[in-house]
């Protein structure tokens, strides 16, 4: 398995960028960041598909026209459908784009990486991506094969919530099976109930009477 760069790029931008986005909540800062994190890695991947020297030209010498260019493109695809501003946001992916081929170069000088191993390094991320972002995401980078890879997370219920509802269900469960089990009596048989009493009290004196006769 490949060197997770996703949740490397991550937070390499959450301690070396903390300039970004800065009017955002904590927890909207890093779903915007997160979106275009993945977004300008998979476009990196698209692009190394299509001619892998070019790209590897640009890890190891970057060029602040190419990021220009990069979140140009991203940032004006019709299928690009981001909830921040078109300014703000070329302005953020070009910010995140140029983070990304800062550390992939130094990885690559580092490491003494070639343009294979750099190659495995890109390709593998692909699984690390996966589920990572939503559909847009994936149709602007062309990254196709992760579109539908984001599951579908159900609201969590705390254990207390959860015994409460279950709780909740089984009594009234039971409830409806106490009606449906109770007779259903007739007003008119309390009405009737004393001469029923007075009946079976003559019934048995009568049976006394005729034992002792």
């Amino acid at each position: 398995m490949a060197f997770d760069l996703v949740q490397y790029f991550a937070e390499q931008l959450e301690t070396q960028k903390p300039e970004l986005l800065p009017h955002l909540s904590k927890e909207d800062k890093r779903s915007h960041i997160a979106e275009i994190n993945a977004l300008t890695l998979g476009e990196l991947i698209s692009q190394w598909r299509l001619n892998d020297k070019k790209v590897y030209q640009e890890i190891t010498s970057p060029d602040d026209l190419y990021v220009q260019e990069v979140a140009r493109h991203l940032t004006t695809s019709k299928e690009n459908a981001s909830s921040l501003p078109r300014t703000e946001l070329e302005e953020l992916t070009a910010a995140i784009f140029k983070r990304q081929l800062t550390e992939l170069k130094q990885l690559h000088d580092t490491g003494n990486h070639t343009l294979q191993s750099i190659r495995e390094l890109l390709l593998g991320q692909i699984e690390h991506l996966s589920g990572q972002a939503d559909n847009w995401v994936w149709s602007t980078n062309n990254l196709l094969e992760l579109k539908g890879s984001k599951p579908i997370i159900a609201d969590e219920l705390s254990l207390e919530e959860s015994m409460k509802e279950f709780n909740q269900m089984v009594n009234q469960h039971t409830g409806h099976e106490q009606e449906e089990a109770a007779p259903i009596i007739p007003a008119w048989s309390k009405v009737a109930e004393p001469l029923v009493a007075v009946v079976i009290l003559w019934v048995l004196y009568s049976a006394v009477c005729n034992i002792f006769a």
